[in-house]
């Protein structure tokens, strides 16, 4: 499947699987809610999640999409980085947490020093999933 193709589609979704590798080398699934930016995803993860230690320890991931309602589906055979956690609630990454939010919600948050402490407190961070390749059928 053509890349450019299956990033276009997913444009119309904001909901996938995230699917890490444990370290006993079986897959993990994880949904998740995401934002494109330019050829990536962004994803708000946390630093004690599992899925976080599996995307630490190998940064091979696929990011899953589907529509049921059309019988299409995409697979993103991905590489993932991670920023750093949420330090401060004027650092960088509480900035980009911000942008993930509006991107996701497509609103503003209603208390942004209260979003801003929360991804803090939480230790937040994002998740930056670069597809390779895809694969999939996308029916109209």
């Amino acid at each position: 499947m053509d890349l450019a193709t299956a990033l276009d589609w997913a444009d119309g979704y904001k909901n996938a699987v995230l699917i890490t590798i444990r370290r006993d080398g079986r897959p993990q699934s994880s949904d998740i809610s995401y934002t494109r930016d330019g050829d990536a995803f962004l994803i708000s993860v946390t630093v004690d999640r599992a899925k976080t230690a599996n995307m630490r320890r190998d940064s091979r991931v696929v990011l899953h999409l589907t529509d049921p309602a059309s019988w299409s589906y995409v697979s993103f055979d991905s590489e993932v980085s991670l920023s750093p956690a949420a330090q401060a609630v004027d650092d960088p990454t509480a900035d980009a947490l911000v942008d993930y939010y509006r991107a996701v919600a497509g609103e503003d948050h209603s208390d942004w020093d209260e979003y801003r402490a929360a991804m803090v407190a939480e230790g937040r961070l994002i998740a930056r999933v670069t597809p390779a390749t895809a694969v999939g059928q996308i029916n109209s």
